[in-house]
């Protein structure tokens, strides 16, 4: 067969995969087409209205949570976008406590220490093997069985334990400070990787340099004749001052932090285990210390392998917010399901929430994809 009949047949079989994939296409596109069209035929049948002209009608309903000012009178475009804040905010304090929890635990979890091995085994059989609702309601229920605001449980006479929720002291900065404060921690954490500086000495630059950025921020952001750090005092029946976290957002970060840790020690550890021996025997020929050999060999190598499941397990405790509902939380399903309720607009509100968790998600996947090809090797 000469090269000219060859060609011929590659052209064909790629024309035909074309065509058979234009086909799927045009098939897909007319089925959903139909299936929209009949849902808003149905619609008008049962005399209920679509579209997307109610998020700007005042929602009437107040809800436990948020991050900025709320009112009854909000329409449903910020409603929604205060959820979505709420979840966001959860979301990626969760995933950090994980991650760092989940470092350490899967540290111990590859120690040559038999009882700080058992120790880290016992913490990942419990958390991970329970499920995530039920260890959300329980530390819920626990935490509003706590003492009043009198009675409060204190350590150091700064942080404060109650029925109301953690009261612990906070930096006099405003909302859109700390925000912007908030994403120059996270630039500068991004550029130490742009940089591929070591974890270790990458983790100590970014949280040196974050004590003092948030000093310097708060000497000279705060109020005018104000202290730097506001301290939660007891007055009457309520604390005062400082930073109040609901106890609905305590169980979820808590409960959330245990349960994803114990699936990322887990990949800690098994990237731990992908090392080779021979590079921690040569560690140990040099003269390097247990930490040293861990900091400098073990999590550079295991990173590579560890950072794809990795961000599996973040994508997960993003989902994994949802659970809110069950406790009172108002995250983004929470506000979406009460506008259900009250709207009617079953298809346009639950549209929105999973556009939401596919943007963010999606986002999330992209980072890893970008933080895993800077760390592989490059050939030379």
């Amino acid at each position: 067969m000469d090269m000219t009949t060859t060609e011929d047949l590659r052209a064909r079989s790629r024309r035909r995969k074309l065509i058979i994939q234009t086909l799927l296409l045009a098939v897909t596109v007319i089925a959903i087409l139909g299936a929209v069209r009949s849902a808003q035929q149905n619609l008008a049948a049962l005399g209920i209205t679509s579209g997307f002209g109610f998020l700007d009608r005042a929602t009437g309903w107040d809800y436990s949570f948020s991050l900025v000012e709320r009112s009854i009178d909000d329409p449903y475009w910020r409603t929604l976008l205060v959820g979505f804040g709420n979840t966001l905010f959860v979301g990626f304090v969760s995933i950090f406590l994980s991650t760092i929890l989940g470092l350490i635990i899967g540290t111990a979890r590859d120690s040559a220490h038999p009882a700080i091995n058992a120790a880290a085994t016992v913490y990942v059989q419990i958390f991970r093997n329970i499920p995530l609702i039920l260890q959300a309601v329980f530390l819920y229920s626990v935490l509003i069985h706590f003492p009043g605001p009198r009675q409060a449980v204190t350590i150091a006479d700064a942080v404060f334990v109650s029925n109301r929720g953690l009261m612990m002291p906070g930096l006099n900065l405003s909302l859109g400070v700390a925000l912007g404060l908030l994403l120059t921690l996270l630039a500068l954490a991004v550029a130490l990787i742009l940089r591929k500086v070591p974890l270790l000495r990458g983790f100590g630059i970014w949280l040196a340099t974050s004590v003092l950025l948030c000093a310097v921020t708060a000497v000279v952001l705060r109020p005018e004749g104000g202290t730097i750090l506001s301290i939660p005092e007891l007055k009457g029946l309520r604390f005062v001052g400082g930073i109040t976290v609901p106890v609905e957002l305590v169980a979820m970060i808590t409960s959330i932090t245990l349960y994803g840790s114990a699936y990322i020690a887990e990949v800690v550890r098994g990237g731990l285990n992908q090392v080779p021996r021979g590079l921690t025997e040569a560690g140990q020929a040099l003269g390097l210390s247990p930490g040293a050999i861990w900091g400098r060999i073990k999590v550079p190598m295991a990173l590579r392998s560890i950072v794809p499941p990795l961000g599996n397990q973040w994508i997960f405790i993003m989902k994994a917010t949802t659970i809110g509902i069950a406790i009172g939380y108002s995250d983004l399903f929470y506000i979406v399901s009460n506008s259900i309720t009250q709207s009617g607009q079953t298809l346009e509100l639950i549209f929105l929430l999973m556009a939401a968790f596919l943007l963010v998600n999606f986002s999330i996947a992209l980072f890893v994809n970008w933080l895993n090809a800077r760390l592989q090797l490059k050939a030379h």
